[in-house]
Protein backbone atom coordinates (compact mmCIF):
# COMPACT_ATOMS: atom_id res chain seq x y z
CA UNK A 1 0.00 0.00 0.00
CA UNK A 2 1.28 3.37 -1.19
CA UNK A 3 0.37 6.55 1.15
CA UNK A 4 0.79 9.76 -1.02
CA UNK A 5 -0.72 13.00 -1.28
CA UNK A 6 -3.88 13.27 -3.39
CA UNK A 7 -3.62 14.69 -6.98
CA UNK A 8 -6.37 15.93 -9.73
CA UNK A 9 -5.82 12.38 -10.94
CA UNK A 10 -7.23 11.20 -8.17
CA UNK A 11 -10.69 13.43 -8.34
CA UNK A 12 -12.90 10.68 -9.94
CA UNK A 13 -12.23 8.13 -7.37
CA UNK A 14 -12.05 10.26 -4.48
CA UNK A 15 -16.15 10.82 -5.41
CA UNK A 16 -16.71 7.52 -6.01
CA UNK A 17 -15.79 6.36 -2.13
CA UNK A 18 -17.19 9.75 -0.86
CA UNK A 19 -20.65 9.13 -2.97
CA UNK A 20 -21.11 5.62 -1.09
CA UNK A 21 -20.57 7.61 2.16
CA UNK A 22 -22.82 10.06 1.37
CA UNK A 23 -25.85 7.88 -0.08
CA UNK A 24 -25.22 4.85 2.68
CA UNK A 25 -23.35 6.12 5.32
CA UNK A 26 -23.90 8.48 8.46
CA UNK A 27 -20.02 9.71 8.34
CA UNK A 28 -21.06 12.77 6.73
CA UNK A 29 -23.89 14.81 7.15
CA UNK A 30 -24.04 15.77 3.50
CA UNK A 31 -27.12 13.84 1.47
CA UNK A 32 -26.32 14.80 -2.30
CA UNK A 33 -22.47 13.28 -3.59
CA UNK A 34 -20.52 16.13 -4.93
CA UNK A 35 -19.27 15.52 -8.22
CA UNK A 36 -15.84 14.72 -9.24
CA UNK A 37 -14.82 18.16 -9.97
CA UNK A 38 -16.48 19.58 -6.49
CA UNK A 39 -13.82 17.27 -4.46
CA UNK A 40 -11.11 18.13 -6.59
CA UNK A 41 -12.07 21.62 -5.36
CA UNK A 42 -12.18 20.49 -2.13
CA UNK A 43 -8.94 18.91 -2.28
CA UNK A 44 -6.98 21.39 -3.84
CA UNK A 45 -8.83 24.10 -0.97
CA UNK A 46 -7.00 21.98 1.48
CA UNK A 47 -3.75 21.53 -0.46
CA UNK A 48 -3.66 25.06 -0.96
CA UNK A 49 -3.28 25.70 2.82
CA UNK A 50 -0.53 23.89 2.98
CA UNK A 51 -2.52 20.61 4.77
CA UNK A 52 -2.39 16.96 4.55
CA UNK A 53 -4.83 15.40 1.75
CA UNK A 54 -3.99 11.80 1.66
CA UNK A 55 -4.93 8.47 -0.42
CA UNK A 56 -4.12 5.03 0.22
CA UNK A 57 -3.30 3.19 -3.27
CA UNK A 58 -2.97 -0.12 -3.55
CA UNK A 59 -2.07 -1.83 -7.43
CA UNK A 60 -3.11 1.31 -8.65
CA UNK A 61 -6.26 1.85 -7.40
CA UNK A 62 -6.77 4.50 -4.49
CA UNK A 63 -9.18 2.52 -1.34
CA UNK A 64 -9.56 5.71 0.69
CA UNK A 65 -8.27 9.29 1.77
CA UNK A 66 -7.72 11.15 4.83
CA UNK A 67 -7.70 14.79 5.37
CA UNK A 68 -6.83 17.80 7.82
CA UNK A 69 -9.13 20.94 7.59
CA UNK A 70 -9.48 23.70 10.06
CA UNK A 71 -11.17 22.87 13.24
CA UNK A 72 -13.22 26.77 13.38
CA UNK A 73 -12.51 29.65 11.71
CA UNK A 74 -11.21 31.98 14.85
CA UNK A 75 -7.44 32.63 14.67
CA UNK A 76 -7.56 30.76 18.15
CA UNK A 77 -7.99 27.60 16.88
CA UNK A 78 -5.01 27.67 14.68
CA UNK A 79 -3.31 25.08 16.43
CA UNK A 80 -6.11 23.10 16.16
CA UNK A 81 -6.99 20.96 13.12
CA UNK A 82 -10.00 18.57 12.17
CA UNK A 83 -9.60 14.88 10.40
CA UNK A 84 -11.91 13.31 7.82
CA UNK A 85 -10.95 9.90 6.72
CA UNK A 86 -13.02 7.73 4.00
CA UNK A 87 -12.65 4.41 2.79
CA UNK A 88 -13.98 2.57 0.08
CA UNK A 89 -16.70 -0.21 1.14
CA UNK A 90 -14.59 -3.32 -0.39
CA UNK A 91 -11.38 -1.80 1.41
CA UNK A 92 -12.81 -1.40 4.90
CA UNK A 93 -11.05 -3.37 7.64
CA UNK A 94 -7.73 -3.53 6.06
CA UNK A 95 -5.85 -1.37 7.16
CA UNK A 96 -6.30 1.36 4.61
CA UNK A 97 -8.06 4.03 7.39
CA UNK A 98 -5.38 3.52 9.76
CA UNK A 99 -2.42 3.73 6.72
CA UNK A 100 -4.03 7.17 5.68
CA UNK A 101 -4.65 8.64 8.81
CA UNK A 102 -1.20 7.95 10.57
CA UNK A 103 -0.48 9.80 7.99
CA UNK A 104 -2.47 12.52 8.52
CA UNK A 105 -1.21 12.57 11.71
CA UNK A 106 2.23 12.96 10.79
CA UNK A 107 1.85 15.40 8.83
CA UNK A 108 -0.20 17.46 11.85
CA UNK A 109 2.62 17.03 13.68
CA UNK A 110 5.30 18.09 11.66
CA UNK A 111 2.81 20.80 11.24
CA UNK A 112 3.22 21.97 14.83
CA UNK A 113 -0.74 21.06 15.58
CA UNK A 114 -1.43 20.63 18.76
CA UNK A 115 -5.13 19.38 19.08
CA UNK A 116 -6.16 17.07 16.32
CA UNK A 117 -9.74 16.68 16.64
CA UNK A 118 -12.57 13.84 14.58
CA UNK A 119 -16.42 14.46 14.48
CA UNK A 120 -17.52 11.28 13.81
CA UNK A 121 -21.31 10.69 12.15
CA UNK A 122 -23.25 8.57 14.11
CA UNK A 123 -22.28 6.34 17.83
CA UNK A 124 -22.75 3.52 15.90
CA UNK A 125 -20.03 3.92 13.50
CA UNK A 126 -17.50 1.02 14.93
CA UNK A 127 -15.22 1.34 12.42
CA UNK A 128 -14.41 5.00 12.69
CA UNK A 129 -14.81 5.44 16.12
CA UNK A 130 -11.93 2.53 16.66
CA UNK A 131 -9.81 3.32 14.23
CA UNK A 132 -9.62 7.04 16.12
CA UNK A 133 -9.11 5.05 19.49
CA UNK A 134 -6.06 3.04 18.34
CA UNK A 135 -4.61 5.87 17.01
CA UNK A 136 -4.69 7.51 20.69
CA UNK A 137 -7.89 9.36 20.13
CA UNK A 138 -9.90 10.05 23.30
CA UNK A 139 -13.96 10.22 23.32
CA UNK A 140 -14.54 13.80 24.68
CA UNK A 141 -17.99 14.05 24.17
CA UNK A 142 -21.40 13.11 21.92
CA UNK A 143 -23.78 15.44 20.24
CA UNK A 144 -27.21 13.96 20.29
CA UNK A 145 -29.20 13.59 17.61
CA UNK A 146 -27.78 16.76 15.86
CA UNK A 147 -28.47 15.44 12.28
CA UNK A 148 -31.22 13.64 10.62
CA UNK A 149 -30.38 11.19 7.75
CA UNK A 150 -31.74 8.49 5.84
CA UNK A 151 -34.80 8.91 8.03
CA UNK A 152 -33.62 9.14 11.33
CA UNK A 153 -31.72 10.84 14.01
CA UNK A 154 -28.05 10.77 13.93
CA UNK A 155 -25.27 11.45 17.14
CA UNK A 156 -21.94 12.85 16.32
CA UNK A 157 -19.07 11.66 18.45
CA UNK A 158 -16.34 13.94 19.93
CA UNK A 159 -12.83 12.29 19.53
CA UNK A 160 -9.69 14.37 20.36
CA UNK A 161 -5.42 13.72 20.06
CA UNK A 162 -2.89 15.60 21.45
CA UNK A 163 0.05 16.53 19.38
CA UNK A 164 3.31 17.67 20.18
CA UNK A 165 2.90 18.12 23.94
CA UNK A 166 -0.33 19.38 23.64
CA UNK A 167 -1.71 21.67 26.39
CA UNK A 168 1.28 21.03 28.41
CA UNK A 169 2.91 24.05 27.42
CA UNK A 170 2.83 26.94 25.40
CA UNK A 171 2.69 26.81 20.91
CA UNK A 172 5.98 27.09 20.16
CA UNK A 173 5.18 29.19 16.41
CA UNK A 174 2.47 30.78 14.56
CA UNK A 175 0.35 27.95 14.56
CA UNK A 176 -1.66 26.84 11.00
CA UNK A 177 -2.25 30.23 9.26
CA UNK A 178 -5.46 29.65 6.98
CA UNK A 179 -5.36 32.24 3.86
CA UNK A 180 -9.08 31.30 3.19
CA UNK A 181 -10.54 32.28 6.91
Amino acid sequence: MIVREATEADASDLAAIYRDAVLHGFGTFEEEPPTAVDMDARRRAVQDEGLPYLVAEVDGRVLGFAYAGPFRPRAAYRYTLEDSVYVSPDAKGQGVGRAVLSGVIAACEALGVRQLMAVIGDTQNAGSIGLHKALGFEQTGVGRSVGFKHGRWVDIVHMQKALNGGDTRAPDGPGVTLTGH
